[in-house]
């Protein structure tokens, strides 16, 4: 007879046991947190097992260009700005805010020590992320049912509610309006964001790419930075600890002599574990795939293998993913070039549209008009 029942919490990445009566004694808990193992998934491939992450400090990207995935910074923001409930900032007609807060806030702190932010907006996907748009949009319909049954039953909701994040035109159009008013470039990318942003670090227009994925390496940045716009400290999923977020940067070239492999190598560990364009083998993660590269040499021939096995598996499209990964669909019509902040159109927007608070609005537009000011008169630390 089964007396314990096993779930993984992905966020803690911990495994937890209960016993089997829970399920009888708790159904509705239970029911939440059966939920978890689909709902408190990540976005892009977790290559985090693999490759040296360097602590650093926000002062040592003074001075340096940073393209950030717009799209994967708004959703960290909306993630992550909510009051204790789990809702989201909102204005009086209901209108989210919590990615214009974190957008005006956070990026002047990062302005104000000297860091120079271009934000980079997805173009259009290829076609084979269809189905992981769709699975996605599911996982937030459940975590906001769950999110739901959490508060019908008191209990704490807010990684649900998290999860339940979603962003839709108007909050996208609300952020690149706010960005532009406050003199940041903005890039638009052909298709995805991050595959832009890797092709301005290659040419050496920007020093890093910033992204929470892994998929900015696959696409070839030789140097990403990680936890920028959310450094800070963050609460642990159902326990009263706060750890310490800080970023910290992963270096292309030295990630693959340490492994011994070939980006293309990279590409395809990525995508036996899964990545946005695929679901991965089963049971199979990044460090049972860099085992499989280094023993078969390349995906063909471990996915022959896969394919002699009972029950048979493969990789549907994999070719054209990878091709995608290493050319993908990116642009040379940009320009990075901080320009002036329009204050007073950062504060008509934030306080008379959006009922953010008058003083503190205009307090920190002043703060980054400030900035440029002192700019203008050291060129050279802008431009």
């Amino acid at each position: 007879m089964l007396d314990r029942l096993c779930l993984t919490d992905h966020a803690a990445r911990s495994t937890i046991i209960y016993p089997a009566y829970y399920i009888f004694l708790f159904p509705a808990k239970w029911r939440i947190y059966q939920r978890e193992a689909t709902i408190n998934q990540g976005m892009g491939v977790d290559l985090g097992d693999l490759l040296t992450r360097k602590k650093i400090e926000i002062k040592d990207l003074s001075g340096k260009w940073v393209a950030v995935d717009a799209f994967n910074t708004l959703y960290q923001f909306l993630s992550i700005i909510r009051q204790k409930d789990g809702t989201p900032l909102m204005d009086s007609q209901g209108r989210v805010t919590s990615h214009l807060s974190g957008l005006l806030y956070r990026t002047t702190n990062l302005i104000e020590a000297g860091v120079k932010v271009a934000f980079v907006f997805d173009g259009d996907p290829p076609d084979f992320k269809a189905e992981t748009l769709k699975e996605r949009a599911e996982v937030r319909d459940r975590a906001a049912d769950a999110w739901e049954e959490a508060r019908a039953a008191g209990e704490d909701g807010f990684k649900y509610a998290q999860a339940a994040s979603r962003i839709n035109a108007e909050i996208l159009q609300d952020g690149r309006r706010l960005i532009e008013a406050m003199g940041l470039p903005v890039i638009q990318a052909p298709s995805e964001g991050e595959a832009q942003a890797a092709h301005m670090a290659e040419k050496g227009d920007v020093d890093f790419a910033a992204s929470q994925d892994y998929d900015s390496l696959l696409f070839g940045a030789p140097k990403v930075v990680r936890n920028l716009a959310i450094t800070g400290k963050r609460k642990l999923p159902r326990k009263n600890i706060y750890v310490d977020v800080e970023p910290e940067v992963i270096d292309l070239v030295e990630g693959l002599a340490n492994l011994g492999i070939t980006r293309k190598q990279l590409v395809e560990i990525g995508i036996m574990c899964g990545t946005d364009y695929n679901s991965g083998l089963t049971r199979i993660g990044p460090k049972t795939a860099l085992k499989l590269i280094r023993e078969k040499g390349d995906l063909e021939a471990v996915l022959a293998e896969q394919e002699e096995k009972e029950p048979a598996e493969t990789i549907e499209n994999y070719a054209s993913i990878r091709e995608f990964f290493l050319h993908p669909i990116v642009t040379d019509d940009y320009s990075i070039k901080m320009k002036r902040p329009r204050v007073d159109e950062i504060v008509s927007f934030l306080v008379e549209e959006r009922d953010f608070d008058s003083e503190r609005v205009e307090k920190t537009a002043n703060r980054l008009a400030e900035v440029y000011r002192r700019g203008q008169s050291t060129l050279d630390r802008w431009f």
